[in-house]
């Protein structure tokens, strides 16, 4: 087929023989590998305890991000609780998990801490059961780990009311998956002319495209992409959350997928997006440092200070980031007390120091950390 013939990249006479201008990319790649320098030379100057609570932040942001992306929430303390565990990180008391949760960490940690592990069919599948546990998705139920077999029709990516839908994308009938897949993993596992942080890049456009599975395509094409970037950055620990980006900028994420998808196989807009975008995750893990930097210390200072595990729980609450303002009320709910014990504890806290209250008195009176 020629340019033109065809609606999607995949029907192209050469897919999947992406092109790219090394040129136009090289000052967006200088860039990575500057904020890159910035933050490990940063972490190089912490100690190990202060790495583990600035990978367990970045992680938990990661998960519950790369969810959000499609449109699922996921309880923040659950997710945070889960990676602690798995990564023997001490957070004090731990929230309970449900199975779904455990699925999407252990994907995420599967492919950052095992980046150097050869990706395969059975792996893939094997990620793809973890996110879907009941093996349906919402009301519906799918095919889970394995690939699809379009019985209900060929893979949409649609939008809009039934009757006046928009079909933004159509994936490769299943027929072509194996061999498809074959030729994908073969390109993941051996080593390539291409620069390893834009592979990342490639492989999350390539992944997405084939998109093998009933659901889930968008959640593995942004793990497969941290894999390679785990490959890339040579570490099991990861510091950044691209993900959280990416839903920061949700919409231009699916709209440069949609043009590069209807295109031609130079994919330079994609790779020079995808760039831009690591250099703003991994610039903004700078920030979070600082939070977790803050926390580290606030918690190095009042280690001889007797607190009860309500208390603990609640200040670490705050300094992970509490929606909305946090008043007795809302503590007697989430450390599940009475509201005297609740009162009972800010007291103490005030008294210390490590609250103050913020905004009007009565009931309207809420509380903060104290800088």
């Amino acid at each position: 087929m020629k340019r033109g013939d065809y609606p999607y990249i995949w029907q192209d006479g050469d897919w999947p023989n992406f092109q790219y201008d090394l040129g136009t990319l090289a000052g967006s790649l200088s860039e990575v590998s500057r904020a890159q320098g910035l933050l490990h030379g940063r972490l190089a100057d912490v100690g190990l305890d202060f790495r583990d609570q600035a990978s367990l932040a970045a992680l938990t942001e990661d998960v519950v991000k790369t969810s959000e992306i499609e449109g699922e929430k996921l309880d923040v303390e659950s997710v945070r609780s889960s990676i602690a565990r798995r990564l023997g990180v001490d957070i004090g008391a731990l929230a309970p998990v449900d199975r779904h949760v455990e699925g999407v960490v252990e994907m995420v940690l599967g492919a950052t801490a095992r980046g150097d592990v050869e990706l395969t069919q059975d792996r893939l599948c094997g990620w793809h059961t973890a996110l879907f546990p009941k093996g349906s998705t919402g009301l519906a139920s799918i095919q889970v780990g394995t690939y699809r077999n379009d019985a209900s029709g060929p893979m949409q990516v649609v939008s809009g009311p039934i009757g006046r839908q928009r079909i933004h994308f159509e994936a490769p009938p299943a027929n072509h998956l194996h061999a498809e897949m074959a030729r994908f993993f073969d390109w993941v596992n051996t080593g390539t002319n291409d620069h390893p942080i834009l592979k990342a890049g490639i492989a999350h456009l390539w992944f997405v495209t084939v998109h093998p599975f009933d659901d889930g395509n968008g959640r593995i094409a942004r793990a497969i992409g941290d894999l390679l970037l785990a490959r890339a950055d040579g570490s099991p620990q990861r510091f950044y959350s691209l993900s959280a980006q990416i839903q920061r900028h949700r919409q231009d994420y699916y709209n440069i997928l949609e043009r590069t998808q209807k295109s031609s196989m130079d994919v330079t807009p994609w790779l020079q997006w995808f760039l831009e975008n690591l250099t703003m995750a991994i610039n903004a893990a700078q920030h979070n440092l600082d939070a977790v930097l803050v926390k580290t210390r606030f918690w190095q200072q009042w280690a001889t200070t007797p607190l009860n595990e309500r208390q603990v729980k609640l200040i670490n609450r705050l300094f992970d980031g509490f929606e909305g303002k946090l008043n007795s009320s809302k503590w007697a709910v989430i450390a599940k007390c009475s509201p005297d014990t609740a009162l009972r504890d800010i007291n103490e806290l005030l008294a210390l120091g490590i609250l103050r209250k913020s905004g009007a008195g009565g009931r309207s009176t809420s509380y903060e950390l104290n800088a």
